[in-house]
């Protein structure tokens, strides 16, 4: 019953933190934490500071007088906080200038662009939430709700992801230089798909392993890999894995090159126009 259990209540984690469109399909995005969502709103909120402060000293070298200041420096906030940034996010499918420099963009909930609905709704919630508590019911909302929204978000029912993600490191290696002689001669190609993925998942998480469960693992799949591998080297089971992961590695690479080489090769035949028929 436990593993049964188990299995539920990863089930029910997923099902409380993936996004999930209308059609009951988890989107695989990464939401961005309140911090970073802070860090970009604190560029886009400086760019509206530094705007504002350029139109007033602008106006410092006029002679209006106090109404028409007024009037002026009230339409310049409204399109600062309001109109640019509505303009902006609509015209970028919700990136801004912070949000580029962070790597983020605002989304639908079902992972759709923003259309010019929510971007207002998010830039005019954003006059309280934002400007007038100086960003405090911005931060709070968002640590408090599970997928970091701001008000904004919730009410225009959207969401910040994450769009620059870490490049990840090449985990290739090549035949152990003991078994270089040995992987001339073996065939490996009889090796099941679903086997190889299980072999080359182990060598992805093998170093989180604690050395026991490592060696067992590796001992149960040599077992498995030995019947679909001839002739069998005298090595130890996660050498004898690692030679057989990047031997197959290496002929499929050479056949796909072999194939792009050929299909190369043919290509003038292929494209050129048949005898008789003119060219167009």
């Amino acid at each position: 019953m436990a593993p049964a259990t188990d299995s539920r209540s990863r089930a029910a984690r997923f099902d409380d933190e993936a996004l999930v469109t209308g059609e009951a399909v988890a989107l695989d995005v990464r939401p961005a934490s309140a911090l970073i969502r802070a860090g970009g709103a604190a560029i886009d909120v400086l760019l509206s500071v530094i705007l504002i402060l350029l139109v007033l000293l602008a106006l410092a070298g006029l002679s209006l007088d106090q109404a028409a200041f007024r009037a002026i420096l009230i339409a310049t906030i409204v399109v600062c906080i309001v109109v640019l940034p509505t303009a902006v996010e609509t015209a970028t499918r919700g990136r801004s200038l912070g949000k580029l420099a962070l790597g983020l963009r605002v989304v639908r909930d079902d992972g759709g662009a923003i259309g010019l609905r929510h971007a207002f709704i998010r830039a005019l919630t954003g006059v309280i939430e934002i400007y007038l508590t100086f960003g405090g019911l911005a931060v709070l909302v968002g640590f408090l709700d599970p997928s970091s929204k701001r008000l904004g978000d919730i009410l225009a029912g959207t969401h910040s992801q994450v769009e620059r993600v870490p490049k990840l490191p090449s985990a290739a290696f090549g035949v152990p230089p003991e078994l270089v002689g040995w992987s001339a001669t073996a065939d490996v190609a009889r090796l099941p798909d679903p086997l190889a993925r299980r072999v080359a998942s182990f060598f992805a998480n093998v170093d989180h392993l604690m050395p026991e469960s490592r060696a067992r693992v590796a001992t149960m799949l040599a077992q498995q890999v030995s019947a679909f591998v001839s002739p069998l080297p005298d090595a130890a089971p996660e050498r004898f894995l690692a030679a057989v992961v990047a031997l197959r590695r290496e002929r499929e690479l050479a056949a796909l090159k072999l194939a792009d080489a050929r299909l190369a090769a043919l290509a003038p035949t292929l494209t050129a126009t048949r005898v008789g028929f003119p060219e167009r």
